[in-house]
């Protein structure tokens, strides 16, 4: 989903506010008040609003999957959320022209999958089938969660692999080691590539149309449990990046060697390969599962649920905002949102939350964009996960600017910030809940 950044015009005053709000009011109450001269002209104040705020669940898809970071593979039931699914196709290119020689043979074909990180557990094994595009795959196109990658692929099985997930730290820095999963393939793709013609090895243009790459299917766990890997797929600076290596000799090389004669050629995933996800997300086991995307009073409003790579976001209401615009000389200080998360629904410490989520506000046609305190400074609108487990959200010239009439209250949508290359998720505390989502706003009231 893009969203969209809408710049307003700042005047004197605006920016005279902007200092009040950065300069103070860190603690919410009346302190300096006292301080004033009796019938000074300016009186501040502040008020806690939980009672306006409502919630509701809604899918967050269709996001985009294409070129992600991190491109993500596996399948998790989780026992909140429910079923995810995530399947991974992409493109291998050259690295130069592979001379195979006179009359090569083929040896063997691995598939070299890597990652570092995890979403789930270690201990429910994962089902990988791997096949081959038929349909190319476009670096240039947008591809969203739902496209269908095993249209795009053969039917036959190339390779399958039962795979436990594996984290390993180092015990210094406490950095996570790269993992490796490795499937052998069908020796009928090796035969492919060593036997094409050398035109169509010139470049990785017309590579690509001979070869279109691999779609790699997970299988859907049975059980509760499982989980999703950040796959380390695209070679950067500091990493080779996953491949498929073909194992092969030729005449070459069986009359300079004896014995072992296997010699090998990568095909590798670069930052110019197109790499693309489909994910799906089942609900229908899942308490809230019947009122996602209706607007229904149930525990929605106690609850609220947030799940990355397309899966769920919460739709924020808060009410009674426009009745600011009565308020005759008023001034925000401060406006700031804060939500705090379930530790025990949400299982902060098996299931880790988004380090950073969004606050995006809706216009007239429900197009999402950030608001002016973003634009200001990201650092200064907030979002990111406190060691108390919230989230706070700087929201003060947005609402200044809805009492000014500028804008209208049209709702917020709060999402994960990194959508389609975590699979993280988090349960929050409604406003129902005694300490659950809150709004804090500190205001000046002059008279003239």
């Amino acid at each position: 989903m893009k969203l969209f950044r809408k710049h307003y015009h700042r005047s004197v005053i605006g920016l005279f506010i902007l200092v009040l709000a950065i300069s103070g009011c860190k603690e919410y109450n009346n302190f300096g008040v006292e301080t004033l001269p009796k019938g000074d002209l300016i009186s501040v104040k502040n008020i806690v609003d939980k009672d306006n705020i409502s919630s509701y669940i809604y899918r967050e898809d269709s996001i985009r999957t294409d070129e992600a970071t991190s491109s993500l593979l596996g399948s998790i039931n989780d026992p909140v959320f429910g079923i995810t699914n995530i399947d991974f196709a992409a493109q291998f290119r050259l690295q130069y022209f592979p001379g195979f020689g006179t009359n090569p043979s083929a040896d063997s074909i691995k598939l070299y999958l890597y990652y570092r990180l995890i979403y789930g557990d270690t201990i429910t094994p994962q089902h990988f089938k791997v096949y081959e595009l038929n349909s190319p795959l476009d670096v240039d196109a947008e591809y969203n969660q739902h496209v269908d990658l095993k249209s795009m692929a053969s039917d036959k099985l190339l390779g399958e692999v039962d795979y436990v997930p594996v984290v390993k730290q180092d015990s210094v820095t406490k950095d996570t080691f790269y993992q490796l999963i490795k499937i052998p393939l069908d020796i009928s793709l090796a035969e492919k590539l060593i036997h094409a013609d050398s035109l169509d090895l010139i470049n990785n243009d017309v590579f690509l149309e001979y070869f279109k790459g691999l779609y790699i299917e997970s299988e859907q766990v049975s059980n509760t449990g499982g989980t999703i890997l950040s796959l380390a797929a695209a070679s950067t600076d500091k990493f080779q990046g996953s491949a498929l290596v073909v194992y092969y000799d030729n005449e070459e090389v069986r009359l300079l060697s004896a014995g072992d004669t296997s010699i090998s050629v990568p095909f590798v995933i670069t930052k110019f390969s197109a790499r693309v996800n489909n994910i799906e997300h089942d609900y229908s086991g899942t308490s809230f599962g019947d009122i996602i995307n209706t607007k229904t009073n149930s525990d929605n409003d106690s609850l609220i649920y947030i799940q990355a790579t397309g899966g769920l976001k919460s739709k924020i209401l808060i009410d009674e905002l426009e009745g600011w615009k009565d308020s005759v000389n008023v001034a925000i200080n401060k406006a700031e949102i804060i939500f705090q998360i379930d530790t025990v629904v949400s299982d902060v410490h098996k299931f880790m939350p988004p380090l950073q989520m969004l606050f995006t506000v809706l216009d007239s046609a429900g197009t999402e964009f950030l608001p002016i305190d973003y634009v200001f400074s990201p650092e200064f609108y907030g979002g990111y996960l406190r060691k108390d487990y919230t989230y706070h959200f700087n929201i003060t010239q947005h609402l200044q600017e809805i009492i000014s009439g500028n804008t209208a209250n049209y709702g917020f949508y709060l999402t994960p910030a990194q959508k389609n290359n975590e699979a993280n998720r988090v349960v929050i505390k409604g406003a129902n809940s005694k300490t659950g989502v809150k709004l804090l706003i500190t205001y000046s009231k002059y008279s003239l």
